[in-house]
C-alpha cells in the first residue's frame, strides 16, 4: 500500500479543494493506504481557523478536519507563517501579537521543515 502526504493550499471559500482532500484521505485510508499527515499552506490555513462560523447550510471545515483527526489520528499541520499572515494564530504566538489564539488542537503550528519531513516519508504527495 502507498503512503501519502496531503498539501492543502486552498481555502474552503475559494474552491472544492478541502472537500476533495478530505474525501481522498478518507477513501485512501479505507483502502488500506496511509496518510502521513495533512499540511495546510497558503490559503489552506483557513481550514484551521477556529473562529469561522459558516451559515448552517455550509460545511464547517475546521470541525470536519477535527473530526477526521479524531477518527484517524492523522496529524494536521498548519504553516505558522502562512497562518499568521491570515490571522490564524497559535497559542504560543498569541501573546506576541496580543490577540486570542484561534488555532487549536488537533491542528498544530508547523514550519516548512515539517512539510519536507512528511514528503520524505511518503510515496506520494497530493496537492489540492
Amino acid at each position: 500500500m502507498a503512503s501519502f502526504t496531503l498539501l492543502l493550499t486552498r481555502s474552503p471559500f475559494q474552491s472544492s479543494g478541502p472537500a476533495t482532500a478530505l474525501t481522498f484521505a478518507q477513501s485512501a485510508l479505507a483502502l488500506g493506504h496511509q496518510i502521513n499527515g495533512v499540511f495546510f499552506y497558503l490559503a489552506g490555513v483557513d481550514n484551521a481557523n477556529a473562529l469561522h462560523t459558516p451559515p448552517g447550510d455550509e460545511a464547517n471545515w475546521h470541525d470536519l478536519w477535527t473530526e477526521f483527526h479524531q477518527k484517524t489520528q492523522v496529524p494536521l499541520h498548519v504553516c505558522v507563517t502562512a497562518a499568521a499572515k491570515r490571522g490564524v494564530i497559535a497559542k504560543e504566538d498569541a501573546s506576541q501579537h496580543q490577540v486570542q489564539p484561534n488555532l487549536h488542537k488537533p491542528f498544530q503550528a508547523s514550519g516548512l521543515g515539517e512539510l519536507i519531513k512528511l514528503i520524505s516519508q511518503s510515496d506520494r504527495v497530493v496537492q489540492l
